[in-house]
């Protein structure tokens, strides 16, 4: 018999790890008992003045990592409700912890705007490339089109052949693709219109 939420989950056991970068230094004994209450109580599991709360331990038996572990059901049977926004409560807290204790932060996320920017040198590098195999002049499908002609014209006798008459229906379908190419090419370098989350300043009042 297996204990369930009131949602009809299974789970239980909390277990939170924190890691040190390679390049942080290593924290005291006492830094470690304050990053373990500081995410306890971030996600929801300590409640300062509440002695009946979620049963958890912080194990640091690793170098340089801590593994917080919590018991999500009450002493009376009671199933712990953690806050809807733990995550990004404990992503706030971690950060707090890192500015606090000097360590070493995690790299942010790319912006939009870089995604954006790297999207649109992916695609200038690509319509080149589709430029280039589009070249009426000097692309390899324009090559591959003037041999299928050349080859054409030579068994184009007797008048009517019907290999030849094959063939330059050949070289006016890879005329086609040479066109739809260019085409490509020219879709991808057009800008596009790039939207953005607007920032609102709001004015600052301040009481002297």
């Amino acid at each position: 018999m297996f204990s369930a939420s009131p949602d009809d989950g299974r789970r239980a056991i909390l277990h939170l790890d924190v890691r040190l970068h390679p390049d942080d230094r290593d924290l005291t004994g006492p830094e470690w008992t304050e990053v373990a209450h500081r995410l306890a109580r971030a996600a929801g599991i300590e409640i300062p003045g509440k002695g009946h709360g979620c049963r958890w331990i912080a194990v640091h038996a690793q170098p340089r990592r801590l593994d917080l572990i919590a018991n999500l059901i009450h002493l009376d049977g009671a199933w712990h409700a953690p806050p809807a926004d733990v995550l990004r409560r404990l992503a706030a807290e971690a950060r707090r912890i890192e500015q606090d204790l000097q360590l070493i932060p995690v790299p942010a996320a790319p912006s939009a705007r870089a995604d954006s920017q790297l999207a649109q040198t992916a695609s200038a590098q690509l319509a080149s490339v589709l430029a280039q195999l589009a070249d009426e002049q000097a692309g390899a499908l324009a090559v591959v089109r003037k041999l299928v002609e050349h080859v054409a014209y030579l068994i184009a006798s007797p008048p009517g052949s019907d290999t030849a008459h094959r063939l330059e229906l050949i070289a006016r379908r890879l005329h086609t693709i040479q066109q739809d190419l260019d085409a490509t090419a020219d879709h991808l370098v057009q800008p596009r219109a790039a939207t953005f989350p607007c920032t609102v300043q709001r004015p600052v009042h301040r009481t002297l």
